[in-house]
């Protein structure tokens, strides 16, 4: 996820990036998104990569397809079943889109450092 900790102690304010790309009537590319992609990438399965999100196949399907219809190449290529089961991997831009995506995550993290302690450092105090 796109959650950035900026401390040791998860009771501690964190700050959460949750950047949207929208290309004509579509988000076509967020948080969400990315992560069934990483998913994706990780299992090599839609469906498993689903499951692990508490999503429908379907919906995966769904969110596959907007990211693909909103660029210029697909980003999962899909085999099949048979003997050895079917399966999807990444192709070069899905693996491009999330090393993009996590990048500029990271400098706008960086590059805003400064300011979001100086907002966690507004918040109150915790409760004893």
């Amino acid at each position: 996820m796109s959650s950035v900790d900026t401390s040791d102690s998860s009771e501690r304010p964190s700050v959460q990036f949750r950047m949207r790309i929208r290309h004509r009537s579509l988000i076509a590319l967020g948080p969400g998104k990315i992560e069934l992609l990483e998913h994706i990438q990780q299992i090599g399965s839609i469906s498993a990569a689903a499951r692990a999100m508490d999503m429908s196949y379907r919906r995966a399907w769904l969110l596959i397809d907007e990211i693909n219809r909103a660029l210029r190449e697909p980003v999962v290529e899909t085999s099949t079943g048979g003997t050895h089961g079917g399966g999807a991997r990444l192709t070069e831009t899905g693996q491009a889109v999330i090393r993009h995506y996590r990048t500029i995550e990271e400098i706008a993290h960086k590059a805003a450092a400064k300011d979001l302690q100086a907002l966690i450092d507004l918040l109150a105090p915790d409760q004893a």
